[in-house]
């Protein structure tokens, strides 16, 4: 036998194991029925709502995957008032308050009747201590809602005690809540 034909049985030999051993696996060459694995993708399916995907990430503390769900709700929907004030929200969540306050003024500019934007562009004002500023934006707020908000009742109660007291008293309790549209809010507290 030369060494030719012995590579060539080796060979054959090699690749009928490894066929072998591929159909004593659990389910052969066939798919896995164990719900153990992650089913397959259904292209067929509408992709969830990015606006919807990065309220949950701002929910969960995930900002950075906040931004970059509420980038591509841009893509697909264009930029609009909401996908500023998520990404408003998830930059002051980040603690980029630069960012934040500028996105956050022109999701007002573009679609000023929602009073959570308002109130978040006054967490952010809070934040950077511009308190005076802050106090008429979560007046704003607290105006277009009705006073229904208790989030947005307690940040103006926080601003107004911080502006009437900001020499004499140092207040405790400086936790601020970024409120989302819809159903739930988001909790910044101050840092000393």
């Amino acid at each position: 036998m030369t060494r030719k034909t012995g590579d060539r049985r080796h060979f054959a030999l090699v690749s009928a194991a490894l066929i072998g051993l591929a159909a004593c696996s659990p389910g052969g060459f066939s798919a896995s029925k164990d719900p153990v694995f992650a089913p397959g993708v259904d292209l067929a399916e509408d992709a969830e709502d990015g606006i919807e995907v990065g309220h949950r990430l701002m929910a969960a503390g995930q900002y950075e995957l906040a931004i970059k769900s509420f980038n591509r709700a841009a893509l697909a929907q264009g930029m609009n008032g909401e996908i500023l004030s998520g990404l408003g929200s998830a930059n002051l969540g980040l603690g980029r308050l630069g960012q934040a306050e500028m996105l956050l003024r022109r999701a007002v500019k573009e679609e000023g009747e929602h009073p959570e934007t308002w109130n978040n562009l006054g967490v952010v004002l809070m934040e950077r201590g511009e308190t005076a500023e802050a106090v008429q934006i979560f007046k704003r707020a607290y105006a277009l809602d009705n006073g229904e908000s208790d989030a947005i009742r307690d940040n103006l109660r926080l601003a107004l005690a911080k502006s009437e007291n900001s020499d004499t008293l140092e207040i405790d309790d400086e936790s601020y809540k970024l409120v989302r549209r819809g159903s739930g809010d988001y909790l910044i507290r101050a840092t000393p």
